[in-house]
């Protein structure tokens, strides 16, 4: 293999800035994560986009926040502006477990090295440059910054906090798949022009500013109303979901104290011909030289992975994708798609697999509506519930042809499917396809849970899909003689969860021989519907309650019943019965079995 050299990577240092011949940067991007040349993680993709439309980017990856902030001062003042990402996840939710633990380890970090990022990541960040740089611009993006760009529902404190913006001081904040609008700025800085106003954006501007732009606009209820009344802000989070779930959305004005949020709506989706170029870009895939020697799990999970699409239009109540990705889902060429793992065959470790040939979900490749007018006018949240639209073209030929030209490339043993597989949106022939040809042994997917109330709140579909999938993947497994197992993935305490729920869902798992492993309770997250409903007891769409397990005596009381087979659990399951007056799932749930007493 070819010596990988620094000046293949976008400067980090200084030094490396000199031995391109440069003087300063037009752009320098701060990020929390570590920095991988990788189409997978946000920081490259910005970075290589902006250096193939012609500009200068430097990348300071996870600088040191505390004392004379000389990470922040080492590149200099930048001739445009500065970029702020917190990286690939927000950063409470990477430091925080859902008791509000701190985590021993970061993904995103050499060796998953922890206390490499500040809490509040963007806002540290961005204060920080503000007192350096005051006249310089800033500007905010990535998940972090996108999720919390209106008034939203922070776990970590408990209470509503306003947009990130207010806090954070940045000029703009860029939310969403940032390429477009980061090279608009990018051109307006160039002249001299204001950054306010590009399309994907949000910003700060005052009240009096705000008559001005209100004929084209949503007025949402302020940040203090939204403060006095939880019904308001459900109502707030209904619009703005809406019109995150349109192709043609309209600004948002969201009034903060005396100043007003402006949130720009979204670009049109990207052409396959756009989402190639960017996934066609001069990235290294390797973590930059510096980190010789020292392993980046998260890198590690996708080094041999292909993603093949963005966007979901699945809408799942806890899941932040739509909010971020859009529900449109964009794909990429064949070409690009083949050309991208003609890179990755001449990796020296790469042994003839590959990890994941996926997306946000699987076997979402190359579907949208058949008559695309119909889904320009569309607000709804998902395809696929309460039942799959009749709009949504669900050809799996163009995912199968692609799975099998992978498996004939020269250095390709087997191509497996690690990203999540929805099995309400399936054909027989996609089925069989992916369970002869591409797991590893275990298929993992997310039925999430068992009750059909529950599952109707999370917006998933019947159990009666999973149940009929496994029998499916059984039948396909006897006939071709292999032994392959199927993992559910469940959660406990969302809302809507009650702990009965939760005991009727280890009674049926139990029953069909399940003993859950991959499951997990339920994290409040900004700016998804769950996390609503969690903060105010209400369901957006009908304004009813919906019960919640808000304390932490509450949340472990349902998690407990995912682990039924472990005698340590077993008294503590047998009390919570008997205290709801369930003495019938006591006797279903631990009585004997197999001849051992559960």
């Amino acid at each position: 293999m070819p010596t990988v050299l620094k000046s293949d990577f976008l400067p980090t240092t200084k030094k490396e800035m000199e031995v391109l011949g440069w003087e300063d940067a037009d752009i320098i991007i701060f990020s929390g994560d570590a920095y991988v040349d990788h189409p997978s993680f946000g920081m490259a993709v910005i970075g290589r986009t902006l250096e193939a439309a012609g500009y200068r980017v430097a990348i300071v990856p996870q600088p040191d926040w505390h004392g004379d902030y000389r990470d922040f001062r080492k590149l200099g003042r930048p001739r445009l502006f500065f970029a702020i990402t917190a990286g690939s996840m927000d950063s409470m939710v990477n430091h925080y477990t859902a008791n509000r633990r701190r985590r021993s380890d970061d993904a995103y970090t050499p060796d998953g090295r922890p206390g490499m990022r500040p809490d509040y990541c963007t806002t540290v960040y961005s204060r920080i440059l503000k007192q350096l740089f005051p006249d310089v611009p800033v500007v905010i993006g990535g998940v972090e910054a996108s999720m919390r760009r209106l008034c939203h529902y922070d776990y970590w404190q408990d209470k509503l906090l306003p947009s990130v913006l207010c806090d954070s001081q940045a000029d703009v904040l860029v939310y969403g798949m940032a390429e477009k609008a980061m090279v608009q700025l990018a051109q307006r800085a160039q002249k001299g022009e204001s950054l306010l106003g590009v399309l994907q954006t949000a910003y700060i501007v005052s009240r009096n500013e705000v008559d001005a732009l209100l004929p084209d606009s949503l007025m949402l209820h302020s940040f203090e109303e939204c403060l006095k009344s939880k019904r308001a802000y459900a109502e707030n989070f209904r619009q703005i979901e809406r019109n995150c779930n349109t192709i043609h959305g309209v600004r948002l004005i969201e009034p903060v104290a005396n100043r007003a949020v402006v949130v720009e709506p979204m670009n049109m989706p990207m052409t396959t011909q756009e989402i190639d170029a960017s996934f066609d870009l001069p990235y290294m895939r390797l973590p930059h030289p510096k980190y010789k020697g020292k392993t980046i799990p998260a890198y590690e999970m996708i080094k041999f992975s292909v993603n093949m699409h963005r966007g979901c239009f699945g809408g799942c109540a806890f899941c932040t994708i739509s909010a971020h990705q859009g529900k449109q889902v964009v794909s990429r060429s064949k070409q690009s798609i083949l050309s991208e793992i003609r890179q990755i065959t001449k990796m020296p470790d790469f042994k003839g697999y590959l990890s994941d040939l996926g997306g946000p979900s699987a076997n979402m490749y190359q579907m949208h509506g058949k008559d695309m007018t119909l889904c320009e006018k569309c607000h709804r949240p998902t395809c696929l519930q309460p039942k799959i639209c009749p709009n949504l073209n669900q050809d799996f030929a163009p995912l199968l042809d692609i799975y099998r030209a992978v498996d004939a490339m020269p250095g390709i043993k087997k191509s497996f499917i690690g990203s999540g597989i929805r099995y309400d949106l399936m054909s027989e022939d996609y089925g069989r396809e992916v369970i002869l040809h591409h797991v590893s042994g275990r298929l993992k997917v997310a039925p999430e849970h068992t009750q059909p109330h529950v599952l109707t709140i999370m917006r998933k579909p019947s159990f009666d899909h999973f149940e009929k999938f496994r029998d499916f993947f059984m039948e396909v497994n006897r006939e071709a003689g292999i032994n392959q197992q199927i993992i559910p993935y469940f959660i406990s305490s969302h809302p809507g969860c009650t702990v009965e729920d939760m005991a009727e869902l280890a009674v049926k798992t139990k029953q069909m021989n399940f003993q859950l492993e991959q499951v997990q309770d339920f994290t409040p997250t900004p700016m998804t519907l769950a996390t609503t409903m969690y903060y105010t007891g209400l369901h957006p769409d009908t304004m009813q309650p919906v019960f919640v397990a808000r304390t932490k005596e509450d949340k472990l009381r349902q998690r407990q019943f995912f682990f039924w087979y472990k005698p340590e659990e077993q008294e503590g399951i047998r009390r919570t019965l008997m205290s709801i007056h369930r003495p019938d799932l006591v006797q279903k749930l631990l009585r004997k079995n197999k001849g051992k007493n559960f």
